[in-house]
């Protein structure tokens, strides 16, 4: 009786018996770096939103620890053959995994996304801009409008102001043409001028319509020629299947390519992947958003950019053995920890406000 009571007591406070069981022997934590998640310091230590994340829950639950950086595969592997403890890094959990290994309730929700290359803007393509069958569209279009505005100025003036807008009709259009590009550019020659009501209403209109078309065309043709343009064959998902396309091997994003009959080719890391990228040698990396962001932006912030497209969710959770005591005590600490404010001004440390 006595043996059954000590038995159900341990089973009842699991966590209690296993953390203090040993003194000497440390949980193994195993991890992986992926920025903004998990750093690797020059000093060799740990760094990160999920490395911040676990010294809370460590310290709230009293726990001894030592991590043991792995690959990802490894952090699913080191949990099913007893070398890991548990695996903290940036791990999605799937269906496939959840059969494999145990999670605890998600830190994190986020997607995957698409980092193209960044091609800056050179003469050339300075020129190929402005001469672009849609930047000459604008540009008739814009005529048109002159052209009508002097129409309907030369209709009010033609009898009574033959002085500046009289002469053959084409004279007189060609006139109001230019009285009405001229007003609208602001730059006011005065050498003509609506005399009658009709026509100065036209003016009055004109000029207060011009201020508008002047703003918004002149702000075009500035993004036009000095903007860096991203891959022009890359704008969404769609566009996957007709581009190179790269990812991590044994990644959730390989699985999502895979599952979608997208091609790609596979990399060891993300930094392969990304310096593809920027080298063209891939014209699409595809991986979880948070992680593409901050590598776009730490190393590569003139190569790179990430489509705003989010897709397929992701949520990160902590990972254990299966039916490992330490699931549900973990599961109460990072409740508690993530429900406290300084947990967003961490999150707001290391992404900024792309959580919200």
């Amino acid at each position: 009786m006595h043996r059954i009571l000590i038995f159900f007591t341990c089973l009842l406070f699991s966590l209690p018996c296993f953390a203090q069981s040993d003194e000497s022997a440390p949980l193994i934590i195993g991890t992986k770096v992926a920025p903004p998640f998990v750093i690797k310091e020059e000093d060799g230590t740990f760094s990160g939103i999920s490395i911040e994340l676990w010294q809370r829950i460590a310290e709230e639950m009293g726990l001894q620890y030592e991590f043991r950086e792995t690959t990802l595969s490894g952090l699913i592997s080191g949990l099913q053959d007893g070398t890991l403890d548990v695996s903290v890094a940036a791990l999605t959990v799937t269906a496939k995994r959840e059969q494999q290994i145990d999670f605890t309730h998600p830190f994190h929700t986020t997607g995957l996304a698409i980092a193209v290359a960044r091609k800056e803007s050179s003469v050339f393509d300075m020129f190929q801009r402005l001469f672009s069958w849609k930047f000459l569209l604008v540009i008739a279009a814009l005529c048109g409008l002159l052209l009508l505005v002097g129409v309907l100025l030369w209709v009010a003036e033609r009898r009574r102001n033959q002085a500046m807008f009289g002469g053959s009709p084409a004279e007189g259009i060609g006139s109001s043409f230019w009285w009405a590009a001229v007003t609208m550019t602001t730059v006011g020659y005065g050498d003509k001028a609506p005399i009658t009501p009709a026509g100065r209403i036209v003016g009055l209109v004109w000029m207060f319509a011009g201020l508008i078309i002047v703003s918004s065309f002149t702000a075009a043709i500035t993004t036009s020629l000095t903007v860096s343009q991203l891959d022009s064959r890359v704008r969404g998902l769609e566009d996957l299947p007709n581009v190179r396309v790269a990812t991590v091997n044994n990644s959730v994003s390989a699985e999502f390519l895979r599952n979608n009959g997208i091609g790609f080719s596979t990399q060891p890391n993300l930094v392969a992947a990304t310096e593809g990228l920027a080298n063209g040698q891939f014209q699409a990396v595809v991986y979880d958003r948070p992680i593409l962001l901050h590598l776009s932006h730490q190393q590569y912030p003139k190569r790179t950019d990430v489509l705003a497209e989010t897709f397929e969710r992701q949520d990160y959770a902590i990972a254990v053995s299966q039916d490992s005591p330490l699931r549900g005590p973990l599961n109460l600490a990072l409740l508690r920890v993530i429900a406290d404010d300084e947990w967003q001004t961490v999150l707001t440390r290391y992404l900024g406000n792309d959580h919200h």
